[in-house]
């Protein structure tokens, strides 16, 4: 046998690669198409909160008490300290009464009301250890009450006081929407922009916008991430108008605001900065609805007259002011006579008259 008569084997040849499919990746930014489907309720409050809610959860595992009381309003959290303060002095009352009418000598009862209300402001004293000494335990079965009570109100007070400094420490953003959106001349064509500024006065650093737009399509709900004429900002001291160019090829080309109505559009509104006094990283959270939305207005001036030390100031409670702005007019190039910042381009505030001779005094 030679080399010439064993033979390779033929190989296969080579079925080209079907080319896989992209698919896109949703936009939904986690809401899905299910959720605000068919004109229901808004998917974001004005205040950031969620509409949807879960459900279906055990009773005891959903009542997260430490987180409730870190996120729920100052008012309302005064409000359950106070009745977590008023119960357990109720119920530490009917506990003394429980060892007996005798169980607490002192002060008479007449001249303090009865039996319970006795017992419920020596429980008071006990809970906060003031101790005035003029009611006083009698038995075994009292002082077990009030040992309990002590161990009680020790861990009551560290945990109110735990919470509290963690409320104080945890930080959030307070960031001022406008109460409007506009709709406005914007370089040569329209924009739709909202008004910002910082409610505190700390400063937020590295300030990053993302605008959502979610509408009805026949099909279900449908959301686009709208292209902004800037998305960060790295100083954020006074104000900033968020502006998308309404171009050709923007979603809201050509879309009215009947068209809005009609689609039940929301535009959803996220922002994340750096708290500079925390230095972590904060998030703010809106919504507008077409309701809050105005065609043919520009957001007026909010800057005040420069001082004389050259400071510059807005004022911040005419965030939401509006004025004229015909979308068909041929003068009204820009989004506003001041850019996104707030500064008039080729202007310089108007600075208050100095009077003769200030200077002098200066010197």
């Amino acid at each position: 046998m030679t080399d010439s008569d064993v033979h390779e084997p033929e190989a296969s040849p080579v079925r080209p690669s079907r080319p896989q499919p992209t698919l896109d990746e949703p936009k939904d930014l986690g809401f899905g198409s299910i959720v605000g489907g068919a004109h229901e309720k808004r998917l974001l409050n004005r205040d950031g909160s969620f509409t949807s809610r879960r459900l279906g959860f055990p009773p005891v595992s959903y009542l997260n008490g430490y987180h409730a009381l870190l996120t729920v309003t100052w008012p309302r959290f005064l409000g359950f300290v106070a009745a977590g303060y008023l119960v357990l002095n109720a119920v530490f009352a009917w506990a003394y009464l429980l060892c007996g009418l005798g169980s607490l000598g002192g002060q008479s009862e007449l001249s303090m009301g009865g039996h319970w209300l006795r017992a419920f402001f020596f429980s008071v004293e006990t809970f906060a250890t003031i101790g005035y000494g003029h009611v006083f335990p009698l038995g075994s079965a009292a002082n077990i009450v009030v040992t309990i009570e002590s161990l009680v109100s020790l861990f009551f007070v560290a945990l109110m006081t735990g919470i509290v400094f963690a409320r104080f420490s945890r930080p959030t953003a307070a960031v001022l929407f406008s109460e409007v959106a506009v709709v406005a001349p914007y370089q040569g064509v329209t924009g739709f922009m909202f008004r910002i500024t910082n409610a505190r006065s700390n400063q937020l650093m590295e300030l990053e916008a993302k605008v959502l737009f979610s509408r009805l399509d026949g099909r279900g709900r449908r959301y686009d991430q709208l292209k902004l004429e800037r998305t960060r900002v790295v100083f954020f001291p006074l104000s900033w108008t968020i502006v998308h160019p309404i171009t050709e090829d923007s979603p809201l080309w050509g879309c009215s605001h009947f068209d809005l109505i009609d689609q039940d559009a929301e535009f959803l509104i996220l922002l994340s900065g750096i708290d500079e006094t925390f230095a972590q990283v904060v998030h703010a959270r809106s919504s507008y609805k077409p309701d809050e939305i105005v065609y043919g207005r520009k957001f007026a001036s909010i800057y005040n007259p420069v001082l004389e030390d050259g400071t510059i100031t807005i004022d911040v409670s005419r965030l939401s002011e509006t004025e004229e702005a015909p979308i068909d007019g041929e003068s009204n190039m820009y989004t506003q006579t001041f850019r996104h910042t707030g500064h008039f381009t080729g202007f310089a505030p108007p600075r208050f008259p100095t009077k003769p001779g200030d200077d002098k005094k200066k010197r």
